[in-house]
């Protein structure tokens, strides 16, 4: 005997008929919604005049959060660059005297590398990196695509939108 999994042939003594063996009506109902689509109300952005608005729950650009007193909220954990799975991000650690004990001496993300995944952020334990709402990203070098800490470093009241719904998010699970 022949084994017949339930995921190959879920029905295998059904026969279909002519109707079903030609298609039509799948044809035919793809060719609907063709044509429903085609007297929708036509939409579109005046772009560089009109720019999108991106929502909270937007995953941009990757930024580095930086706190009203100006110091860097990173602690160098590390934890970003292991879960990257590109592996876009390079963080290089240093001890220091202040409250903080580390502190990361080289933070760079690779843009061309980065695929925007968010998975740095759901892993950083002191909200230090975030997705902004940055979309616009041009490249003239490949130099010009590795952002070190100069580019990262965002103002805290900059990115508050994207922390409290980071928040939010965190308290509903």
């Amino acid at each position: 005997m022949q084994y017949r999994s339930k995921y190959n042939n879920p029905k295998p003594n059904r026969k279909l008929s002519l109707w079903e063996k030609l298609y039509l009506p799948e044809i035919a109902r793809g060719l609907l919604t063709t044509i429903k689509h085609l007297f929708r109300p036509k939409f579109t952005r005046q772009y560089p005049e009109e720019r999108w608005e991106a929502p909270a729950a937007f995953r941009g650009r990757p930024v580095l959060v930086m706190e009203e007193n100006g110091q860097e909220r990173c602690v160098a954990c590390g934890l970003c660059s292991r879960v990257c799975p590109p592996l876009a991000i390079e963080v290089q650690a240093s001890e220091t005297d202040l409250l903080k004990e580390r502190y990361p001496v080289r933070f760079e993300i690779n843009m061309i590398r980065c695929i925007f995944c968010g998975f740095c952020e759901e892993v950083c334990p002191e909200e230090a990196i975030v997705m902004s709402k940055d979309y616009e990203l041009v490249y003239r070098k490949y130099d010009d695509a590795i952002y070190g800490k100069d580019k990262l470093l965002t103002p805290k009241k900059d990115l508050k939108d994207r922390l409290e719904y980071l928040r939010e998010m965190r308290n509903k699970t």
